[in-house]
């Protein structure tokens, strides 16, 4: 780092607080979701060990919501997987993003190829200017594991929480309702916002509510890529 520092360990040191700092506003977030994820997992009939379990090999947030629900109505194995995938198919695009920023990554690579969840990506993108890349790994490496480690805690403390989970597991749907008004608030393009409110009215009238995931996230793709593909010509033929 720029700054002068009388030993090896001194800098490592700063990394160690420097990624602990960034990561405070994580902290706050995933706490409180964690929680939110273990009482609804709770309520559910799973203990502490699931929750736990669940968060430290899972790690998949908003996913792991919906696993409860999963779990709870005991779906078919393959309706699991293809919701998982889709549920977390933005994580294949951001994450071959990183793999250059990650080729250097050594040991901790594997690990920090689990642990990107939305919220990390958004710090490890943009790595302080002041850090070597020896230090600037360390710094991911450490930013995944504080990241990590706040939605164990989260989740643990939410499973001994004794409280009534009734209505929570609406959480969810407001987490799902914030990020959309987020984006409709922040962008001009609202094309993508429409097309997945429209394709998921439209799929939970043909199949029910209980069955309307899946058709509803192939819909919204295709009418993204589709959408996208044709932007694309029209911005060549100009």
């Amino acid at each position: 780092m720029k700054e002068e520092f009388t030993t090896e360990q001194d800098v490592k040191n700063l990394v160690v607080k420097r990624a602990f700092r960034d990561s405070i506003p994580v902290m706050t977030g995933y706490i409180v979701l964690g929680i939110g994820f273990g009482m609804l997992l709770k309520s559910e009939g799973y203990g502490i060990l699931w929750s736990l379990a669940m968060s430290v090999f899972i790690y998949a947030g908003s996913m792991q919501y919906v696993a409860v629900s999963l779990l709870a109505s005991a779906t078919p194995l393959i309706t699991a997987m293809l919701t998982t995938l889709m549920v977390n198919a933005r994580h294949l695009f951001y994450g071959i993003s990183m793999t250059e920023a990650y080729k250097d990554a050594g040991k901790g690579k594997p690990y920090m190829i689990f642990g990107l969840t939305d919220e990390t990506y958004s710090l490890v993108c943009h790595l302080p200017k002041d850090m070597d890349r020896k230090e600037q790994m360390r710094y991911s490496l450490l930013v995944t594991v504080f990241d990590h480690c706040y939605w164990v805690t989260g989740s643990v403390i939410g499973s001994l929480i004794p409280f009534s989970a009734k209505g929570i597991d609406f959480a969810l749907t407001a987490l799902f309702i914030t990020i959309f008004t987020d984006q409709w608030l922040t962008t001009r393009n609202h094309f993508s916002a429409i097309a997945g409110v429209l394709a998921s009215v439209a799929c939970v009238l043909l199949f029910g509510s209980a069955n309307f995931l899946i058709p509803a996230m192939i819909a919204i793709s295709v009418i993204l890529i589709t959408g996208k593909k044709f932007a694309l010509k029209e911005e060549k033929s100009k």
